[in-house]
């Protein structure tokens, strides 16, 4: 079955090139010029795919990102940007997409970065449950009831940490080497920081309990 991919760019000759390209390698593809434009469309017909620039004219990128994710969608999204500076890739992330290419691009890796995403997008999803909070590890989501829960890339790393590890006490050293790459001492206050954010995200202030001196458990 031919994938649907939707490419937003405001940028009238790179749209058209992201489109040849994309229907040369038989995709089926639609496009927007804005923000705005591309919501709409998603909300008529879910594409499997969205390749969406940084810089649009009115929702830039990163707002359209944090919406779709903000309505509990899990479907894969390509960043597309002129800036190629750490905190501009952390950014996007952080708003909910999947992968980051940096303009001026080859076709090849748009091509390439498009076929693993669209294979992620076939894995089932891994669902971790506990009480009665969701985490989706694929789209980076929680959810409690109806209500969808946007958590940073930051978060989402924790709180997956954490809903591995039920009822066991996961340290502040752990959780610093796994979320953040290195367990310093002077970092270790960056664990309760974030601890707090998903308490006041999850609305569940008792869920993550602190062990004194040592870290932080999941528990009821």
């Amino acid at each position: 079955m031919q994938a649907a991919v939707l490419v937003v760019d405001d940028d009238e000759p790179i749209r058209r090139m992201l489109e040849r390209t994309l229907a040369a390698e038989g995709y089926g593809v639609s496009t927007a010029p804005d923000g705005g434009t591309a919501l709409a469309s998603i909300e008529q017909a879910m594409p499997d795919l969205v390749v969406l620039d940084v810089g649009l004219p009115d929702l830039d990128g990163l707002a359209v990102c944090r919406r779709l994710r903000g309505q509990g969608l899990a479907l894969p999204i390509l960043l597309l940007t002129a800036r190629d500076a750490i905190p501009d890739r952390v950014a996007g992330l952080d708003a909910g997409a999947d992968d980051y290419l940096v303009k001026p691009f080859a076709p090849e890796e748009l091509l390439a970065r498009t076929r693993a995403l669209l294979r992620r997008g076939e894995e089932p999803p891994e669902v971790l449950a506990f009480d009665d909070l969701l985490f989706d590890v694929q789209a980076r989501g929680a959810r409690r009831g109806e209500a969808v829960i946007s958590l940073s890339a930051r978060e989402a790393d924790l709180l997956e940490l954490l809903l591995r590890n039920p009822r066991r006490v996961v340290s502040r050293e752990l959780a610093l080497d796994r979320v953040w790459g290195s367990a310093t001492a002077a970092s270790l206050n960056v664990v309760d920081r974030y601890v707090s954010y998903l308490r006041r995200k999850l609305g569940l202030p008792d869920l993550i309990q602190t062990v004194r001196g040592v870290g932080f458990t999941l528990d009821r």
